[in-house]
């Protein structure tokens, strides 16, 4: 693959808006004030949990529509992803907008592939205006991969507790930043993990070798971003990738955090090893990543949507857990005004 598969886009786009949808778990967390919607109940005036998640999406494309000022007729396309079967969430969910969509499965790294996607189409000048949309739901989510919640199956101390949100934002070749300067295509990785109660190591070593690559080949230092944000490993896939990134010469544990562990207090929401699900990612970024951007408290940010890819049947069947982990870095400032550690004699270590 050229360059270890980095893309630097010649003309970078803007995100121009974005809006985050949650459940009231998501809401009572650490993170709660910076999303824009919540609910009180999870179902979002809906009668099952599904017609919630796509409820979830319509409300966040809606809210991000609003914020900037456009109509759906602005939007030239959309990117759109979840995790229920054949992306009925997403299908739905955007339905009545008119736009033309394309659905993705990306597991819980659809944030990134989405915003990747969106990004090298507006910076290409293929479209105008693109919105990345994901979201995921812990009842259907349990539903489908798992058990119902009816079951009251116990979750073991390795497993994530699947995040009820939605994110959205929208890309356009005009305004004035954040940018989406550089990206870099996951690879996918498995490294014989089966237990679908432990993502986060069978996700960890795709993060590995996404961040081995990037920095490889960028000319960048951890420390050359104000953080590194994966999502979503928890606590297990955490550990496991700072201490393999850390044998290869990269010391990320200054500037590293995980969107699963950011979104939940651990121990007072039960929550076990964190957060998942598309929506994990998808609304720490679009709510206070995107944020913290616009107040100029980040001004350059590395992204890595991690996801397993994986299905109930595959899952079902033993096979083993493949990862992904899609790059996404995001700057208040232009390409030119950037500083890498190789211009500023930085080292890996």
């Amino acid at each position: 693959m050229k360059n270890k598969g980095l893309i630097r886009i010649q003309n970078p786009p803007t995100i121009l808006s974005s809006a985050a949808v949650v459940g009231k778990k998501e809401h009572d967390g650490p993170l709660g004030a910076d999303f824009d919607l919540h609910a009180e109940d999870d179902r979002f005036g809906m009668d099952t949990w599904e017609k919630a998640e796509s409820e979830m999406q319509r409300l966040a494309f809606g809210l991000m529509l609003k914020k900037c000022r456009m109509r759906e007729d602005d939007v030239d396309a959309i990117f759109a992803g979840d995790l229920l079967n054949q992306c009925t969430g997403s299908s739905f969910g955007l339905l009545d907008f008119g736009i033309p969509y394309f659905g993705l499965y990306g597991a819980c790294s659809t944030m990134a592939e989405s915003l990747m996607l969106a990004a090298l189409t507006v910076g290409n000048n293929i479209f105008n205006r693109a919105a990345a949309v994901c979201s995921s739901h812990f009842c259907s989510a349990e539903r489908q991969f798992r058990f119902p919640i009816e079951y009251g199956g116990q979750r073991t101390p390795t497993s994530q507790w699947t995040v009820t949100g939605s994110g959205a934002m929208l890309v356009a070749n005009d305004g004035g930043g954040p940018y989406v300067t550089e990206v870099m295509p996951g690879i996918s990785v498995q490294k014989g993990i089966t237990d679908a109660n432990n993502m986060g190591a069978a996700m960890a070593p795709a993060a590995v070798d996404t961040l081995t690559r990037y920095f490889s080949c960028s000319g960048t230092v951890p420390e050359d971003f104000d953080v590194i944000l994966t999502g979503d490993l928890g606590a297990i896939g955490h550990d496991i990738t700072m201490e393999l990134l850390y044998s290869s010469g990269f010391n990320i544990r200054s500037v590293y955090n995980d969107c699963g562990l950011m979104i939940y207090s651990a121990k007072e929401q039960d929550v076990h090893a964190g957060g998942s699900g598309c929506g994990c990612s998808g609304t720490v970024i679009c709510g206070p990543v995107m944020k913290r951007l616009r107040q100029g408290i980040y001004k350059n940010v590395l992204f890595i949507g991690t996801g397993a890819l994986m299905s109930p049947g595959s899952v079902q069947q033993g096979m083993p857990i493949a990862g992904i982990a899609h790059l996404v870095r995001i700057s208040s400032e232009l390409p030119g005004t950037l500083v890498s550690g190789e211009e500023r004699g930085g080292s890996n270590g």
